[in-house]
């Protein structure tokens, strides 16, 4: 504890005579757009239909990594990538938001801005630590050596708050001692980034690692601190795995092993704790995790199963989510898990809308108790505070071919849950199944297709002709040797008319071991992204669909089915959504 207390008050020391030290202290009013500004960019942006109701989005530009999300004296502070000039990356700030909630959001001045030697061409992405309750910000630091972009290199910086008694943290300070980290011998120095959320050792240290390649080795560098200024790399990184090319955005964290949905702080750890180690993947664009042991003694990490290693294995979402971070919620003891959804339209279509790119609504993220190797993914409980109009559907069959309106869904924002009984597993198609060929399937298998148990689900952002349709649907097939598995698709092939779109169907698998009764689904629908949280969450997939003809209250709900075995459906319940209106304070 006395080293904790020192460090905090070396911490606000810096504060108090940051201005004396030369280091920055920002008022960004003068570097970005006005509040007042981006509120009448708001109002006009509200009519454009791809918008989202309740998903976070800034009112305009560039959006891309959330950054140090964290709870604080009453707030939520989500930090996020953003460009204060244009739609297109570039220009990289901390943007900065607050709620009370994750649902309803104010936007506050920017945090961080490239105004240091160290961070000229941008402020990366980074974290969030409390030490003594009190959070500092590591960041990535986009400079150079030579004052020449022919020269980049990447550097971390620390930036502490002015006033901490202020619950927005509206203000802060980088240290005058940043760079405090510069890219060790053998890394490059252009794949050196993004601090993760710092913990506490026995021995009184704090660990973090950073994202780093070797060659085509995926890499997490350990580094050690006592005051949290003077870190000093591990001899051996926290966990490495071949061929799987720089890793972006890392992520450690302990989760109970008991499988509680109860959070738990980054700093603990004992024999009933597991840890996950996420890695975002610059060669794919794609988030992997996965769950291990990690050894104290010698600052390692041991992935459970070698087969779903780091870059391996499974990830967070089979669709468009990447960069994502994961805090502790101490406000309601849970783990939260946010990220990046980017667009499937092209440039010229974010430029002539203003905008580009959200952030996925909030998840819980704990352990699966029937799976240890996998997680369980599920959207924050307070957006059940949005839900308006309710419409049921119980207990109905649906034929072979088969396509069954919603009566009385007509909405672009809307909160799904679906349960069907599991058919009789007898007579699915055999199928050879590997993690790698599920998008592979879900193209060539796709919900149009006839096949046996399958596809049969649901058609959301659906036009009254079903000309414009993006299909939620489950596929059963057998390996053959008396095992299934459901392969769960967002087909976006037909999402929209629009010709200058991505329309990549996404999915993946989950096991089936025959006991199951029902196959679930949860979707969340908001105009332009479509979230699926299959089987309770163990499977999850996000899509961006653009339709031109089903927006607003020409978007139908229908479930389907293109098996030849008919499905029969136990419930449907789904609502209408509130729109949430982003504010500034």
């Amino acid at each position: 504890m006395e080293i904790l207390c020192k460090v905090f008050l070396v911490l606000l020391l810096f504060a108090v005579v940051a201005p004396e030290l030369g280091c920055a202290s920002h008022n960004v009013r003068i570097f970005a757009p006005s509040l007042s500004r981006l509120a009448a960019s708001a109002a006009s942006a509200a009519s454009q239909p791809y918008r989202t109701s309740f998903h976070f989005q800034p009112p305009k530009n560039w959006m891309n990594d959330p950054n140090g999300p964290m709870f604080y004296n009453g707030y939520y502070h989500l930090f996020y990538q953003w460009n204060p000039y244009a739609a297109v990356w570039g220009n990289i700030t901390w943007g900065h938001a607050v709620s009370t909630d994750m649902i309803h959001w104010d936007i506050l001045e920017l945090a961080l801005v490239p105004d240091q030697w160290y961070d000229q061409y941008g402020c990366w992405s980074g974290s969030a630590t409390f030490i003594n309750g009190k959070p500092v910000l590591l960041y990535t630091g986009w400079s150079n050596v030579s004052f020449s972009r022919d020269n980049q290199v990447q550097m971390q910086a620390m930036a502490i708050a002015a006033n901490y008694s202020d619950p927005l943290l509206r203000e802060w300070t980088k240290l005058p001692q940043n760079p405090i980290l510069t890219a060790p011998v053998g890394i490059n120095s252009t794949k050196f980034r993004d601090p993760t959320t710092a913990w506490l050792g026995e021995d009184g240290k704090w660990r973090m690692i950073i994202g780093a390649k070797r060659k085509h080795r995926g890499v997490a560098l350990l580094y050690r601190s006592s005051d949290f200024i003077q870190w000093e790399k591990a001899k051996h990184p926290l966990h490495t795995v071949a061929l799987t090319g720089m890793w972006e955005c890392p992520d450690f964290y302990p989760v109970p092993a008991s499988a509680s949905i109860t959070g738990l702080d980054t700093s603990a750890n004992g024999p009933h704790v597991k840890h996950v180690l996420k890695v975002s993947l610059d060669d794919t664009k794609h988030d992997y995790y996965t769950v291990g042991t990690y050894i104290t003694s010698s600052d390692s990490f041991i992935a459970s199963n070698a087969n779903l290693d780091a870059g391996l294995g499974l990830r967070y979402d089979y669709g468009k989510y990447y960069a994502s971070k994961t805090f502790f919620d101490s406000k309601k003891n849970r783990r939260i898990l946010l990220g990046w959804v980017n667009e499937s339209s092209s440039e010229l279509a974010d430029i002539a809308k203003d905008w580009s790119s959200l952030q996925a609504f909030p998840r819980i993220v704990w352990l699966d108790e029937e799976d240890n190797d996998r997680l369980l993914q599920w959207p924050i409980e307070e957006i059940e505070m949005l839900r308006k109009e309710k419409f049921s559907l119980k207990s109905s069959q649906i034929d072979k071919g088969a396509t069954v309106k919603v009566e009385g869904v007509k909405s672009a924002q809307l909160d799904v849950l679906v349960d069907f009984e599991l058919p009789q597993l007898n007579g699915a198609e055999e199928m050879v199944v590997n993690t790698n060929n599920a998008q592979q399937l879900c193209s060539v298998r796709g919900a149009t297709r006839s096949g046996v148990l399958g596809p049969f689900g649901l058609l959301v952002l659906a036009s009254e002709d079903l000309s414009e349709q993006t299909a939620v649907f489950f596929y059963i097939m057998s390996n053959g040797e008396g095992k299934w598995n459901a392969l769960i698709c967002n087909d976006q092939s037909r999402s929209t008319l629009a010709a200058d779109t991505d329309k990549t169907p996404y999915g993946s698998f989950i096991p089936l071991s025959g006991m199951e009764k029902t196959l679930s689904l949860r979707v969340l629908v908001d105009h332009s992204i479509v979230e699926t949280f299959a089987q309770g969450g163990k499977v999850c997939i996000t899509s961006r669909v653009y339709p031109t003809k089903a927006i607003e209250d020409k978007a139908q709900l229908y479930l389907f089915n293109n098996g030849s075995v008919p499905v029969h459906l136990r419930e449907l319940t789904a609502w209408d959504m509130e729109t949430v209106h982003i504010g500034s304070i």
